[in-house]
């Protein structure tokens, strides 16, 4: 007789993906009436009522304590610990057995998505459950756009990446909307690394900056915005990385463009 073994897993690695609020970019729009809070540079982190889910359909792989006290419906956020550590948020989030470093991270709501009502009323659904994981982001009165500018530099002054802007009143809508933007001083995108050039200097023997390309074909050179570890061990060929820039000269290649993340490496 043949018999047959099963290996149980202890973690699953899909689910459906989530269909999700998107966010437009703010372009001197109305905002009047409207609320603004920090847009955080975390891992975006949608839960359906039983599982984390990644914003691509991945199950998240959270501790039982972590989500043992969530809400049976659904809610929507970043799992963020603080400004400037993507790289090691992703690093926790991305391990398919949770470590003890998921102490350090806290999953900071912006959504209950098809709850009722306009946004309060939506997250209102959320304050029973918080407690030292689950933390609501704070909304803000917009005033008006002098104060929406004073608080984009508060957070670019200390590194944050930028600010969100929402309609209080609108529904939730998941896809892309008018209703909800996002508000930066520099455009952020991806590229594909195809290659890097030797560092000169004070950089000699170090990675000096990766040649990228966009999709549409056009290549340049990110040479800023790297911690010198980073320009010891430096994105690889195929790897894609996110990148700021303020704007695109007439050949159509980012001015100023600064290294912020690699999106996805192929040595994962």
């Amino acid at each position: 007789m043949i018999k047959f073994i099963f290996l149980l897993t202890p973690f699953l690695l899909f689910a459906n993906k989530p269909d999700l609020l998107l966010l437009n970019v703010y372009s001197d729009q109305n905002i009047s009436g409207w609320v603004m809070s920090e847009k955080l540079d975390g891992v975006r982190a949608y839960w359906d009522g039983k599982n984390l889910i990644s914003r691509g359909g991945k199950i998240i792989n959270a501790p039982q304590w972590f989500t043992k006290n969530y809400p049976r419906f659904e809610i929507d956020g970043e799992l963020w610990s603080g400004r400037g550590d993507f790289e090691n948020i992703s690093s926790i989030v991305r391990d398919k057995i949770p470590s003890d470093k998921w102490k350090e991270i806290k999953h900071y709501i912006f959504e209950a998505p098809h709850a009722k009502g306009g946004l309060f009323e939506r997250l209102e659904n959320v304050k029973p459950y918080e407690s030292d994981v689950i933390k609501i982001i704070p909304q803000i009165a917009i005033k008006d756009k002098k104060h929406l500018e004073r608080f984009l530099h508060e957070i670019e002054s200390k590194a944050g990446e930028g600010v969100v802007v929402r309609d209080p009143q609108a529904s939730y809508i998941a896809k892309r909307t008018s209703s909800a933007l996002k508000v930066k001083s520099f455009l952020d995108t991806e590229c594909l690394v195809v290659g890097y050039t030797k560092g000169k200097g004070k950089f000699d023997g170090l990675m000096g900056s990766l040649k990228c390309r966009l999709p549409n074909k056009i290549e340049f050179n990110i040479g800023s915005g790297f911690k010198d570890e980073q320009r010891k061990n430096f994105p690889k060929t195929g790897d894609v990385v996110t990148f700021k820039y303020k704007e695109l000269t007439k050949y159509g290649k980012p001015r100023f463009p600064v290294f912020l993340r690699v999106k996805k490496s192929l040595a994962r």
